[in-house]
């Protein structure tokens, strides 16, 4: 018997992570590696992000989070709810754990830059950036920060943010809108020297 893989190569079909899911519960190794190998980096960067950059981290959660996927694999059924919606639900409550018992963040961590590579003034001025946004985001409010990776880094809509924070669509509207202009009002200070001048 043909595996759901399979099938989807005869046919040409692409198969949602739902179907995936739902095969590995009965047995289909193969549909594990295909939705890992789909949702394993899109959870790694938004623990990243929720995490202040810190790598080895945001592996740990993901780990953590693909793990408890797996458990669900066999009880899971198809059309009550989207696997990414779950799976970026568990990845946001580890992160707001390690958060909570980290109880601040460490920018001492954030690695140098190498020497060497070209052209290095843009390089610098990106990593630059990049640390004064994680800054940034990391000094907004859990539920705030939350929203603004979702929408603005992850590009998720709305709504599916709504069901992975478990709150109305009007609510993350709120918090992305509050969350842009804090950080907004956290960055503008340093406009100039973050390259953004006039």
């Amino acid at each position: 018997m043909k595996g759901i893989l399979d099938r989807a190569l005869d046919t040409g079909r692409e198969i949602s992570d739902e179907a995936l899911l739902a095969a590995y519960g009965r047995g289909e190794r193969q549909a594990a590696v295909a939705l890992a190998a789909r949702l394993t980096p899109r959870m790694l960067g938004f623990a990243m992000r929720m995490l202040g950059g810190d790598r080895a981290e945001a592996e740990d959660v993901t780990q953590e989070a693909m793990l408890r996927l797996w458990k669900q694999a066999s009880d899971w059924r198809e059309g009550e709810a989207r696997v990414t919606t779950w799976l970026y639900r568990v990845v946001a409550n580890l992160c707001t754990d390690r958060l909570r018992r980290r109880r601040f963040v460490d920018m001492e961590g954030v690695a140098e830059p190498e020497d060497g590579s070209a052209p290095v003034s843009q390089r610098l001025m990106a990593e630059e950036r990049a640390r004064a946004l994680i800054a940034a985001l990391a000094e907004l409010p859990e539920r705030q920060r939350q929203a603004v990776i979702l929408r603005h880094i992850e590009g998720l809509s709305n709504p599916e943010i709504a069901g992975i924070l478990d709150i109305s669509v009007e609510a993350v509207e709120s918090l992305t809108a509050r969350g842009k202009r804090a950080l907004v009002g956290k960055l503008a200070p340093r406009r100039e020297e973050l390259g953004y001048g006039e």
